[in-house]
């Protein structure tokens, strides 16, 4: 089963998270949360989801996993102003393994300056930061583009969950 990196901080989408997680680890998938801070706990913008930390983005590197999870919410934002969870994302991207973003996950991808050509969604407010960045936007439920997944809003969540499962399987 795929070792799946979440990268997550303070203010992600609760449902963002919880569903894909949820059906990652029904299916025998192991989730690793990767932030900021080892130890630490981070909690969702609805503040009913609390997650700990298991690895520093400092100290990991892409090879550790299988594929990468980036949740929606204020979260991909606060991580994109971290040099590290940048590096982290952009050696993702050259992994060529899975990266599965949400809505306003597209951001740290942006910051990673590597979806120039790329197909992808996200949220209505980032659409143009998505074009900026080079990438092809599509406002479609769920996009798949070799190795990354990306859908716009919470509910597009099941078809999301479907195509990432059908990438891990």
């Amino acid at each position: 089963m795929a070792k799946v990196a979440v990268i997550i901080d303070n203010m992600f989408e609760d449902v963002e998270y919880n569903d894909p997680a949820e059906a990652f680890q029904r299916e025998g998938h192991d989730l690793i949360h990767v932030g900021l801070k080892a130890g630490k706990e981070v909690t969702g913008k609805k503040k009913a989801t609390k997650v700990r930390i298991d690895e520093s983005v400092r100290e990991v590197s892409p090879d550790q996993y299988d594929a990468l999870l980036i949740p929606g919410g204020y979260s991909p934002d606060k991580l994109r102003a971290d040099e590290d969870a940048v590096a982290f994302t952009r050696k993702f991207l050259a992994s060529g393994k899975p990266i599965f973003s949400i809505c306003h996950g597209p951001q740290l991808l942006i910051s990673a300056d590597r979806i120039k050509g790329r197909r992808l969604t996200g949220w209505k407010s980032i659409v143009q930061d998505i074009k900026n960045a080079g990438a092809l936007y599509e406002d479609k439920q769920v996009i798949v583009d070799g190795n990354m997944i990306s859908s716009r809003q919470p509910s597009d969540i099941p078809a999301f969950i479907k195509a990432a499962l059908d990438c891990l399987d």
